[in-house]
């Protein structure tokens, strides 16, 4: 069993890692961490038995966020995602699109979704 986490450069980011790396040592399980954001992700904080398995991205034109982490849940046979969330209008639900709700809606393997304020 491996989980997915997608780490944006967000305050959301920190909290996925964190709740991910919790879900992976309860579980005893791999940690694939993808980097939905444009800084390289630093993961030398992130103590998990199993290891931590970081998936850049390669600037802008590599993928869309959504779908790079959807590709990794295929590619290491994930059977859980956590994400991070935060509260929205409905508005701004309406008039931006949001990785997170994409992959809520779009991912084949049950969502763990951490929420930040």
């Amino acid at each position: 069993m491996t989980i997915v986490v997608a780490v944006p450069e967000s305050a959301e980011g920190p909290a996925a890692l964190a709740a991910a790396a919790a879900e992976a040592q309860r579980l005893g399980t791999d940690l694939v961490a993808v980097n939905v954001g444009l800084t390289p992700l630093d993961v030398a904080g992130v103590a998990v038995d199993g290891g931590v398995t970081v998936v850049e991205r390669a600037g802008r034109a590599d993928r869309d966020p959504a779908d790079a982490v959807l590709d990794a849940i295929a590619e290491y046979g994930a059977e859980r995602l956590v994400i991070g969330v935060r509260r929205r209008s409905r508005v701004g639900k309406a008039l931006l699109g949001s990785v997170s709700q994409r992959l809520i809606l779009g991912s084949p393997v049950p969502v763990l979704a951490v929420k930040t304020d």
